[in-house]
């Protein structure tokens, strides 16, 4: 009859189970993630009361693209709570992101990326006795960009959408220290963020809004 032979010394893998289940483990737990605030930059100096034809406002998109934010229009305090607590900060390399930082925490270093612009606007070709406000002009430009990808060989919504999970990938990163970050950026990349970040098992904690200086708070589920 066959019968299993032990050895000396040997264990069987109950004797395993059985030193696993009784070891004396020191298992250290990496930190809970920090919070993740994507904030819109402050308002804009360009004045927004025009009504525009198509080129026009390829114009005045262009204007907005390298201009700064009004001084007098300081951010929210709960903003600037979220900043003050915040381990890191960081701004788009537009001119009205930096200034945004620049103004929510006065005298303090912080990042800049490119990875954090906004989308891009190019307006429907509509003709020119077609004028509307620039809210407008940005609502269809929007949504024939986010449904027609109409690009005009500027960033695909596609690669925007790439771009955006990129981004959240970084801001994760940054948050598993356990600190919170704070992103002054742009209205619509960081909705499109926000999506990438609950892709990736976050929720939105507080925030809405699409006003100049609102944030949406994010944390890890």
């Amino acid at each position: 009859m066959d019968r299993a032979v032990r050895y000396a010394g040997e264990s069987t893998p109950f004797d395993d189970m059985a030193d696993a289940l009784t070891a004396d483990t020191h298992v250290v737990s990496a930190p809970r993630p920090g919070a993740i605030i994507l904030a819109r930059h402050g308002e804009p100096a360009l004045s927004r009361k025009v009504r525009l034809n198509a080129s026009e406002y390829r114009d005045f998109w262009a204007r907005y693209e390298v201009g700064g934010i009004r001084p007098d229009r300081p951010p929210p305090e709960v903003l600037t709570a979220f900043a003050a607590n915040a381990g890191t900060l960081v701004a788009s390399t537009r001119r009205r992101s930096i200034e945004s930082a620049e103004t929510l925490a006065p005298g303090r270093a912080f990042a800049t990326d490119p990875l954090f612009i906004e989308a891009p606007l190019p307006p429907p070709n509509w003709p020119g006795w077609v004028r509307l406000s620039p809210s407008l002009w940005g609502f269809f430009a929007r949504f024939w960009w986010w449904f027609f990808n109409h690009h005009e060989e500027e960033e695909s919504r596609r690669a925007a959408e790439g771009r955006a999970d990129e981004a959240a990938v970084l801001l994760i990163d940054l948050a598993s220290s356990g600190d919170d970050v704070v992103v002054l950026a742009h209205g619509f990349f960081n909705v499109m963020i926000g999506r990438a970040l609950k892709v990736r098992g976050w929720r939105l904690a507080a925030g809405k809004g699409y006003k100049y200086w609102s944030l949406r708070r994010y944390e890890r589920i």
